[in-house]
């Protein structure tokens, strides 16, 4: 069973473990969408109730994706999207765009494409620089009073932009990467969560894969966009690799994989997790790893093993760097 977590101070309880559906639709290589939908079912068979999506992910096609799964009387299936990419299909290029006559475009194409008549927690995918957050939180805060979206979340916000935004209109949760590989946000993001009682959703809980340790740039398919992340560049993927000895270490010892410890450590810092797979035996392996207790002392191995810092390579190129953390 996925241990519950509230989402914000008076949000629905939610199982700490929810799924991110991006790679359903493009960045990871070829994509199946008969493959997709079994992965969806089985993950709210298994409990996953949190479903993240975007309107960027496939330029529309991952929320028409998850309107086939809800169509399925998906009635618990908690729907949480974002808004304030634009981009061109097949193009990594992007522009932030959160002015307010987008903003209320982007919320009615999106409940059209998801075929519902609320979204649950709709996130602004970056903050535009140069716009006061304040306007964005109005737009928005106009869209909950409409009854068009119950609950606003930032994604890779600052803890000053948070703290700005939540004084408009109560902020329910702050997306941003967060896993062993990237740990800045412990620095003052978390901290503003917990004093402001803002719910935290890490993406990339595995560190886009790096945590498996079975990650070669070989295996990587050409469209895969890993292979322009600094990250996982040829030297700088050795490096990484060739960090992961405690992790791995931790897993041997408790007959698990090392991915599943490294999610378990996301969940013990009391973060949402949504790990994106499109495939089941990854999924399960996922879920599993919500059963999966680590000792203190194990926390502290890791947190020693992984400071901020150790991983080489920044997580996104200078485009994908666009709006984070504004």
């Amino acid at each position: 069973m996925i241990p519950p977590l509230p989402l914000g101070t008076d949000g629905p309880q939610l199982p700490q473990l929810g799924l991110g559906c991006m790679g359903m639709s493009e960045f990871y290589g070829k994509t199946d969408d008969a493959q997709s939908l079994a992965v969806l079912d089985r993950a709210y068979a298994l409990g996953v109730r949190m479903f993240d999506t975007a309107d960027v992910y496939g330029n529309g096609h991952n929320e028409e994706l998850l309107a086939r799964f809800l169509r399925q009387g998906r009635a618990e299936a908690f729907v949480a999207t974002k808004f304030g990419i634009r981009k061109q299909p097949g193009e990594y290029a992007r522009t932030i765009d959160n002015s307010p006559d987008y903003i209320r475009q982007a919320c009615d194409a999106s409940l059209t494409r998801l075929g519902i008549d609320r979204i649950d927690l709709y996130y602004v995918h970056r903050a535009e620089a140069g716009r006061a957050i304040e306007e964005t939180m109005g737009v928005l805060a106009d869209l909950v009073t409409a009854g068009k979206i119950a609950r606003i979340g930032l994604s890779e916000v600052s803890a000053d932009t948070l703290r700005r935004a939540h004084a408009v209109h109560p902020v329910a949760a702050v997306q941003s990467e967060y896993s062993l590989t990237t740990r800045d946000r412990e620095a003052d993001v978390l901290p503003t969560c917990r004093e402001l009682g803002v719910a935290f959703v890490a993406y990339s809980p595995l560190g886009r894969g790096l945590l498996s340790g079975a990650i070669d740039r070989e295996t990587l398919a050409e469209d895969d966009f890993r292979r322009q992340a600094p990250r996982f560049g040829e030297d700088a993927l050795a490096a990484n690799r060739a960090r992961l000895a405690t992790l791995s270490a931790i897993a041997d010892r408790r007959e698990t994989t090392p991915a599943q410890v490294a999610l378990a450590w996301v969940l013990a810092k009391g973060a949402f997790a949504i790990p994106g797979t499109k495939r089941l035996a990854y999924l399960e392996q996922n879920i599993a790893a919500a059963s999966l207790t680590l000792s203190a002392d194990e926390i502290d191995r890791l947190d020693n093993a992984y400071a901020p810092g150790t991983f080489v390579g920044e997580r996104y190129t200078a485009e994908g760097m666009k709006g984070v953390n504004a």
